[in-house]
């Protein structure tokens, strides 16, 4: 294992936020002899209102140099394909933050091969999720590339127990942190959205209602009127809003602005199962990617027949797994995405949703080429080319197997069947 002393002389590549452990990592590996040169990822973070002033706060922390990594579209495309993917990892979170880490990791690496950098530092802890996506992600991109993390140091643990010792650390050298002992949790954000979690957010007694949101308002605080929005997606893509065309970066940036009104996607509570072996608790916001993801979603209810569905549900179930634990560039993840490629290609489609106090409502379907759904054969009136008899014969058919079952003693109901 890296310690800061094998590190001395060198330099290193850190993944700087221009957060808390951004700024002690950094004074710290500095005051140890490392050279440490920042790169941040400008995923269009929304809780960074001038990100200019990461930098500032990197150099004055002692980075001896810094480099800005422009990832707006590399973002926005891992959002669209996240949305492909239904991948919302136990049924709630929209993977922002996971996606996110494979995002900074393949926006770092070529910039580190640029300036011959060998070491890849990050500031994420021992007890989460993101140490794991940073190693892994890494080691499965630029295998000859060492990655250290100061929260699996001994030598840093003793310096710093936890965030109090962080914050007494840059306040002594007077840094420019935005942290301190009172903040009630710590956000995480990228243009896909925040996650806040930590602080009182621990107590399952605070409810999720209690973050101040970034990206939106509170249900209790949208308007009283519900509003109406149509997503046109083209083989999978969203190519327009509202009737105004489009790009990735674009429906998301709008998708958060429409949805964020509403409380659509703000505040969603989950205690989830880390990689690591423990719970956690999150609060999560993703407005652009709970509107475009639930438009998307009743698009495939009209495109997929029942054997599409269950390969797909399993191939997303799959692939949120995969992005929360940190193997989205493994060769199973491009097997899955191989295998959706045909249901992608299929999604063409406008959805009009009605968005109101939190909830993103189907309103209306047009324009589906490739639909299943059949208004005529669905119909229970005279009309149509399904005849209700013909189900006789299905029927016998069936009744096989039932029978059989029955027969062989394998029918058990349950207590309250009383059979």
């Amino acid at each position: 294992m890296t310690t800061v002393a094998d590190l001395k002389g060198q330099t290193v590549a850190f993944a700087a936020s221009g957060g808390l452990d951004s700024c002690t990592v950094t004074k710290w590996l500095t005051e140890n002899g490392v050279k440490v040169v920042c790169f941040t990822a400008d995923i269009a973070q929304p809780d960074e209102s001038n990100f200019d002033e990461i930098e500032t706060r990197m150099r004055a922390c002692g980075a001896a140099d810094y480099v800005a990594i422009p990832l707006h579209d590399m973002i926005a495309e891992s959002g669209i394909e996240v949305i492909q993917f239904q991948a919302r990892y136990e049924g709630a979170y929209w993977n922002t933050t996971g996606i996110g880490r494979h995002v900074i990791v393949a926006g770092m690496i070529p910039e580190m091969k640029k300036r011959g950098a060998t070491v890849l530092s990050h500031g994420a802890t021992g007890r989460g999720n993101d140490q794991v996506r940073f190693q892994l992600c890494t080691n499965m991109l630029a295998p000859e590339v060492t990655v250290y993390a100061p929260w699996r140091d001994r030598e840093f643990l003793k310096k710093f127990p936890g965030r109090s010792e962080m914050i007494d650390y840059c306040n002594s050298y007077k840094l420019p942190i935005k942290a301190s002992k009172n903040a009630p949790y710590s956000t995480d954000a990228n243009l896909l959205g925040l996650t806040h979690e930590a602080g009182k957010l621990e107590h399952l007694t605070t409810e999720p209602w209690f973050v101040t949101p970034g990206m939106g308002v509170l249900p209790k605080d949208a308007p009283d009127a519900p509003e109406s929005v149509s997503v046109r997606f083209e083989k999978g893509r969203p190519v327009a809003i509202n009737g105004k065309a489009t790009t990735a970066f674009q429906a998301i940036q709008t998708a958060n602005t429409i949805g964020g009104k509403h409380a659509v996607g703000i505040a969603t509570h989950l205690v989830e199962n880390r990689f690591v072996g423990i719970k956690s608790r999150g609060v999560y916001e993703a407005p652009g990617m709970e509107l475009l993801g639930s438009a998307y979603a009743f698009l495939l209810q009209l495109v997929l027949d029942r054997r599409g569905r269950e390969l797909f549900d399993q191939l997303s179930l799959f692939v949120s797994k995969q992005i929360y634990q940190g193997y989205g560039f493994d060769l199973a993840t491009h097997m899955a995405r191989g295998a959706i490629a045909p249901i992608t290609n299929l999604v063409t489609g406008t959805i009009k949703l009605k968005l109101y106090k939190g909830r993103a409502e189907f309103e209306a379907a047009e324009d589906v080429p490739h639909q299943m759904y059949s208004e005529a054969n669905a119909s229970m009136e005279a009309i149509g080319s399904f005849d209700h008899a013909d189900s006789e014969g299905f029927l016998r058919v069936l009744q096989v197997s039932a029978r059989a079952l029955a027969a062989n003693g394998q029918v058990t109901a349950p207590a309250w069947a009383k059979v």
